[in-house]
């Protein structure tokens, strides 16, 4: 649960920093940046010989869809809404999971959807008021079929590495970047029509694209998926909301989004907080 707990931590800055700092670039463009920065990283790691061919092919499609595939449409969200709604619209991911998870192994388990629902509850109480965007709805959608790549992804890697315990996610983490680089690469060329990388950006966006390409894309992702197979189907999914409050705080107050109100805010936050707390708990139980 360690590892879910450090990426959580860096993440938490993840949604400002591209609502802010990042303003003027392509969404596509940045969600490519991050994945090749990311690949760059990790593919000095890859050990071939560790899988076959099927494999292989099974990990660069499953990063494809897991990251490509919930980038494409995670960034392009920020077209549309700001930052501390896409953080809103990001909790039903731990609900995906679950239903993902039962749906695989021909399982119920209603302690996990209860623990997911309670942090999905935590999550949208933190800020479920002024949401005033006229193009609310496209900026949802997209968001939602982020959250269900990301969540198949993240279950469907947990169901392969467990299945072999001999084999060290960081000889095959640059499979899944490659899957992804690849699919951002093509979607960026085929629809920005622009270079992959954002030639424009300036020093400062370079240096948080840095950031966000090595750190948070690369060592978060992996932590993430590592802290995945360590830990139980109902845990992942709470996780998946806890970075939500410290998301939305470091969206509404660090990177000034908040638009008065802020006692009131800081109350949805703790009675948030303490709602995805709660459901952490019921989930680490059982």
């Amino acid at each position: 649960m360690v590892y879910l707990v450090i990426t959580t931590l860096i993440w938490a800055f993840s949604f400002g920093l591209i609502g802010n700092t990042l303003k003027g670039i392509d969404p596509l463009q940045i969600a490519d940046t991050r994945l090749l920065l990311a690949l760059i990283v990790f593919l000095p790691f890859i050990k071939r010989r560790n899988t076959n061919g099927q494999e292989k092919w099974q990990l660069i499609l499953l990063g494809a869809l897991q990251y490509g595939v919930m980038y494409t449409c995670y960034l392009s969200a920020f077209r549309f809404i700001p930052s501390h709604l896409v953080a809103l619209f990001s909790v039903f991911t731990p609900l995906y999971i679950v239903i993902i998870n039962d749906l695989r192994q021909r399982c119920f388990t209603p302690w996990y959807l209860l623990a997911t629902m309670l942090s999905i509850f935590g999550a949208a109480i933190i800020k479920i008021g002024d949401i005033d965007s006229s193009e609310i709805w496209l900026g949802f959608g997209l968001m939602q079929i982020a959250n269900i790549a990301f969540a198949f992804g993240q279950i469907y890697y947990r169901d392969w590495k467990l299945d072999r315990p001999h084999i060290s996610d960081s000889s095959v983490f640059g499979f899944l970047f490659i899957g992804a680089a690849a699919f951002t690469t093509i979607v960026t060329l085929v629809i920005s029509q622009q270079p992959p990388i954002p030639l424009s950006a300036t020093p400062t966006q370079w240096f948080v694209l840095v950031y966000m390409g090595v750190i948070a894309s690369g060592l978060g992702f992996f932590l993430w998926n590592k802290g995945a197979t360590q830990t139980s189907v109902g845990v992942l999914g709470v996780f998946n909301n806890a970075v939500v409050p410290l998301a939305m705080f470091a969206s509404l107050f660090i990177f000034g989004e908040a638009k008065g109100g802020t006692p009131e805010e800081l109350v949805r936050l703790a009675i948030g907080s303490l709602l995805i707390l709660a459901a952490l708990l019921i989930a680490k139980r059982k």
